[in-house]
């Protein structure tokens, strides 16, 4: 009996050594676009991956544009400046219909404009060429792995969940600040509703009903606090993880025709990702700087 279980042991093993044989054989590298960011290198216990070398690139291209243009500016624009005055100027239309108001869409405006085109130019980087194709080969598990050094870094959920976060702690920030802690507390925990109930419980006897539900909505509030996060991160991500997929697969059948259309739709679908996570971001900030009225 032993010794049938231990040739049934052998023979599995066997053909797992098979399967993994045949699935990477030896001399080849394996690439594939994978849910997390590859390590290239560490500083001290600090992991370099390439979504984060293509997130300091980004960072870099706007600290240049922006340097570069804030030292053009003059009284008298140019075409450049026109062109930028344009699109700023279009982007506050929108601003203002959120908000209700220019002087709000001002404030708040250099705050949702960072997160615009960071997004923007990182969902673009992941389409240039050599952007996720050119790496170096790693040895893993017995056999070679492509792992580029530079890669989408918004296709990558660590970068749009940090993205998310910032978004939503912000709004809250910006809230504690125009309503004040107290009151800004209260949309959450409603202390207040609860104080309440002693004093206007002999006018109104509902009231013992009534304000309970209201600390109630506060806890879902803060379920949906959690779910904005998620929104965020995931829309984004998934949007741009599934277009540099499919730019792959379409590069795998024909490396030239086929993924320029493809290319081309990918350059609209980031620039309108960049754009729904702004708003977004500008619809939080506005509800959290309201005051509740009754």
């Amino acid at each position: 009996m032993v010794e049938t279980e231990a040739a049934a042991v052998a023979a599995e093993n066997q053909i797992a050594e098979t399967h993994t044989t045949e699935a990477a054989p030896e001399g080849e590298a394996s690439h594939e676009h994978t849910l997390y960011a590859e390590p290239l290198f560490h500083v001290g216990s600090f992991t370099i991956t390439n979504s984060l070398l293509t997130s300091w690139l980004a960072v870099i291209i706007l600290l240049v544009v922006g340097i570069t243009l804030r030292a053009r500016l003059a009284m008298v624009p140019r075409k450049l400046q026109n062109a930028f005055e344009l699109i700023i100027e279009q982007f506050m239309t929108i601003f203002d219909g959120v908000t209700g108001s220019r002087e709000k869409s001002l404030k708040l405006a250099p705050f949702v404009f960072s997160f615009f085109f960071l997004i923007l130019i990182n969902n673009w980087l992941g389409l240039i060429p050599g952007v996720g194709s050119i790496g170096r080969l790693v040895s893993e598990g017995g056999h070679e792995v492509f792992v580029p050094y530079l890669r989408g870094a918004t296709a990558d959920l660590n970068t749009t969940l940090a993205l998310a976060s910032i978004a939503v702690v912000a709004s809250h920030i910006f809230g504690v600040v125009a309503v004040g802690a107290w009151t800004y507390l209260n949309k959450f925990i409603n202390i207040k509703a609860f104080l309440e109930i002693p004093k206007k419980i002999m006018k109104e006897p509902t009231i013992i009903l009534i304000n309970p539900i209201k600390a109630f909505v506060g806890l879902i509030e803060i379920i949906g606090e959690a779910a904005k996060i998620a929104s965020l991160s995931f829309r984004l991500f998934g949007n741009i993880f599934a277009g540099e997929v499919l730019l792959a697969s379409m590069s795998a059948i024909l490396a030239f025709a086929m993924p320029v259309p493809f290319m081309l739709l990918e350059v609209i679908v980031g620039l309108i990702q960049a754009l729904i996570f702004a708003i977004l971001v500008l619809i939080y900030v506005s509800i959290s700087t309201t005051a509740e009225e009754h």
